[in-house]
């Protein structure tokens, strides 16, 4: 069974920075595209970045392009999102999801089927 545990959330001020970890296990992680994805207060989920199978592949929302990057280190197992000048409304529980059966990668939520618990990021003014 795929699980995934997402770490590395906390509270931050504006312009400050967050590096979130994706722990995958049950599966290799080279055998499956990730995503991570957020949802704040009174909103819908949204894709925020992927990254494919061996990271050849990547995708950015808009909103987060420039300022932050996805990463995978297939021997541990981990994918990252490295967050830099956050702002407050970046302010979200963030999700990472997996997909083995997808190549490449994607943002969109019906891709994924196994989700983490999601990790909250808050970014003060």
């Amino acid at each position: 069974q795929l699980q995934l545990v997402e770490s590395g959330g906390g509270l931050v001020q504006s312009g400050g920075s967050l590096r979130l970890s994706c722990a995958v296990s049950g599966f290799t992680l080279d055998s499956t595209a990730i995503g991570w994805f957020r949802q704040a207060p009174g909103k819908e989920r949204e894709g925020v970045s992927c990254i494919s199978r061996r990271g050849r592949t990547t995708d950015y929302a808009d909103s987060v392009k420039g300022r932050f990057t996805i990463s995978r280190d297939n021997a541990k197992n981990t994918v990252y999102l490295q967050m830099n000048s956050l702002k407050p409304e970046d302010t979200a529980l963030y999700y990472c999801a997996a997909d083995p059966l997808l190549t490449g990668c994607g943002r969109a939520i019906s891709v994924y089927d196994y989700w983490g618990q999601g990790t909250q990021v808050t970014v003060s003014s």
